[in-house]
Order: C-alpha cells, then sequence, then structure tokens
C-alpha cells in the first residue's frame, strides 16, 4: 500500500485522544502525520514551563489550555485534520459523550487513579472500542524495557509497564516519545485492519 492509500483509509477514522501532556500531545503529533482524520482531545491543564521538556508545546504558549494550544500546532501540521477539542476533566459522566464516535482511544494521562478510571468506564460503557494505554516511561534509557502487549482484543499496553515517575526517575522527553509514538503506531496498526 502507498502512502496516499494509507493517507485515504486513515482519514475516515476518529481517534480519542483522553490527556494532552507528553504522551497525548505526542502522540496526536504522529497521528495527525499519519493521516487521520479526527482527533478528539480533552484535557483541563494549562501548559506550565515544566511541561516543555517533553511536550509538545513552545514557550510563546505558556498559560494557554493545553486542548488550544495543542489544535494549533497540529494544524500547523496537517491544516486538513479536523480537530475537536474538550477543555474539561474527564470523569465516568463524560468520558463517553467526549469520545462518541471515535473508533480507537489513546489513554495519556500521568496519574494511575486516572488512567484505571477511564479504562474501567469505556470497557463497561464503550466495550467494542479499542483502548491504548500508556505504562511505564519515567527516566532514561534501558530501551530494551518497552514494549507492546495485547491484554485482549480491545485493550493495549505500550511502555515497560513499570517505571513509575519521581523526583528521582522524572518524566524525560526520549522515554515519553517513544512510548507516545509506540501508541500511535498501534492506533495505525489496529485502524489498518479496519474496514
Amino acid at each position: 500500500m502507498v502512502l496516499s492509500e494509507i493517507y485515504n483509509h486513515l482519514s475516515k477514522f476518529s481517534v480519542g485522544i483522553a490527556g494532552a501532556g507528553g504522551l497525548g500531545s505526542n502522540c496526536a503529533a504522529a497521528l495527525a502525520r499519519t493521516g487521520i482524520g479526527t482527533l478528539i482531545i480533552a484535557d483541563f491543564d494549562v501548559i506550565e514551563k515544566s511541561n516543555l521538556n517533553r511536550q509538545f508545546y513552545f514557550s510563546d504558549q505558556i498559560g494557554m489550555t493545553k486542548t488550544e494550544a495543542l489544535k494549533e500546532n497540529l494544524i500547523r501540521i496537517k491544516p486538513d485534520v479536523n480537530i475537536i477539542i474538550h477543555t474539561v476533566r474527564l470523569n465516568p459522566s463524560n468520558i463517553c459523550e467526549t469520545f462518541k464516535g471515535c473508533d480507537v482511544i489513546v489513554e495519556a494521562f500521568d496519574k494511575a487513579e486516572m488512567k484505571s478510571m477511564l479504562i474501567e468506564t469505556l470497557q463497561s460503557k464503550m466495550p467494542e472500542t479499542p483502548v491504548v494505554v500508556g505504562s511505564g516511561m519515567a527516566g532514561w534509557g534501558k530501551n530494551e524495557m518497552i514494549k507492546y502487549r495485547k491484554i485482549d482484543d480491545t485493550l493495549f499496553v505500550c511502555g515497560d509497564e513499570s517505571t513509575e515517575a519521581s523526583d528521582e526517575m522524572p518524566l524525560l522527553a526520549p522515554r515519553v516519545g517513544i512510548v507516545a509514538n509506540m501508541e500511535a503506531n498501534v492506533v495505525v496498526d489496529i485502524l489498518m485492519k479496519m474496514k
């Protein structure tokens, strides 16, 4: 399949991204570059200087909402991508409405309890929708530990599944970027198998 055929196929699909930080912003950039037709992005946060070490934002965007800034940046990459943003804190009562119609949903939260809440909500209320999760990307090196695992037909995990962020083991651009791009690659793989 040539690149134009891949773009044409992927343009039919909608991908939800829950969180627009290090994982979500970089995954969204990779998906926009592959020709995904619609990206639905949800996050409540604003950009801080400390985010710039690993998130797809720029210093002149500090103080902007991540959703608005990410939309601006993605349109610079691919002006014809349809980007729908929701500047909200996701919870069990708004997840399904926010990501209604998505063919795949990417989990891109920092906190374990938010990850669990999203997965549990989607598996109970949208059980047919594939979910791609990031888990374990703090620190540096240890490339051989970063992997992909298919848990079942609708749940996929990317990362080393063990390295938690801390003051001594911070989130840095290289490993976060690897996992974000791995998530995007899993999304593309799922969608390329869909009609």
